[in-house]
């Protein structure tokens, strides 16, 4: 077990080569075309942030910042 304190990079470089060549197996698989041909419609945004927004930090034009 010493090769194994000695060498254990290896072993993670071998998991890592292994991981990529999983990654473009698979996305080498994906048909792009086909899914932007029949992708789903997307919801319409709810922007929600106006609920909790509604005071107005930033002066108006020509107005000075109150203190």
């Amino acid at each position: 077990m010493d090769w194994l304190t000695k060498y254990w990079w290896i072993l993670v470089l071998v998991f890592l080569v292994g991981v990529m060549i999983n990654v473009i197996k698979d996305l080498s698989r994906v048909d792009h075309k086909k899914f932007l041909n029949n992708k789903p419609e997307l919801p319409p945004h709810r922007d929600c942030n106006d609920k909790w927004d509604d005071e107005d930090d930033w002066p108006k034009n020509g107005q000075s910042k109150k203190k």
